[in-house]
């Protein structure tokens, strides 16, 4: 097997020869802006290959995704920003910062000792304006409530039990079936928005990740509902001739089956 240094050093030097004048016009066109749907894409194909398990494919997805930080990395070179090294010395320093239990003398046992630690220690770094600056705006909005509520709870913003949690969670059901009586369409927006927060929140809670949650359920829609698809198709049917009750018996089956 290559040693990692060595393919790492090939992959910069291929990366810098696409970029180089008479290298790929497609590579040479890019930005940091253009590039931005590609990162997107391939973080979510990472995620697929893992919700599938398929190991084999992650090994190839994640080298895609790699790609897109040495893309970025070749571009700031070439723009007098920085480098891939100091991208490699910024995220060590930072990993051993964060870690004094490991690096250092101070020892921790639990998890979320951990976590109170490295957001304290973020703080005290200056390196946010305030705890909830680096929560990006541009991640999914399940995604960034799920991580919000743990930088907060992270500095002991948080119910001390999960009664509180159901408790509140109750309080917007019955404030959002309020807002249903109403005809103003924005009140009915916030109050469904606070009811997702509280959802996210108990997720939280029971170290459930929303999004992660979320997407296998749509994705267990899908293959329940191409069973109801297929199985009709196999009559010479479609959905549209179907009836109601033949689609709810054929969910039913689905669910076995599946």
């Amino acid at each position: 097997m290559a040693k990692v240094s060595d393919e790492f050093e090939r992959l910069l030097n291929i990366m810098a020869r696409l970029r180089a004048p008479g290298g790929c016009p497609w590579d040479r066109e890019q930005t940091h802006e253009s590039l931005r749907p590609y990162l997107l894409e391939e973080a979510y194909e990472v995620l697929d290959a893992i919700d599938r398990q398929a190991y084999s494919e992650l090994r190839k997805e994640l080298g895609d995704l790699f790609l897109q930080i040495v893309f970025h990395a070749q571009i700031a070179r070439e723009d007098g920003r920085f480098a891939i090294e100091e991208v490699l010395q910024t995220l060590n320093e930072k990993l051993i910062s964060r870690h004094p239990h490991i690096f250092g003398e101070k020892k921790l046992e639990k998890a979320e000792e951990v976590v109170h630690q490295w957001e304290q220690i973020k703080l005290n770094e200056g390196a946010e304006k305030g705890l909830l600056d680096g929560v990006p705006h541009a991640q999914p909005a399940l995604n960034r409530a799920f991580r919000v509520q743990e930088k907060a709870a992270g500095v002991g913003f948080e119910w001390p039990h999960i009664e509180g949690v159901w408790e509140k969670l109750e309080e917007e059901v019955r404030e959002f079936r309020e807002a249903m009586n109403q005809k103003d369409l924005r009140s009915r927006e916030e109050e469904f928005g606070d009811l997702l927060f509280s959802l996210v929140n108990l997720a939280r809670y029971l170290k459930i990740n929303p999004e992660d949650a979320l997407r296998r359920t749509v994705e267990k829609f899908i293959h329940r509902f191409q069973y109801i698809e297929k199985a009709l198709a196999r009559q010479g049917r479609s959905l549209t001739e179907a009836m109601l009750e033949e689609m709810d018996e054929l969910w039913e089956e689905a669910k076995v089956s599946l």
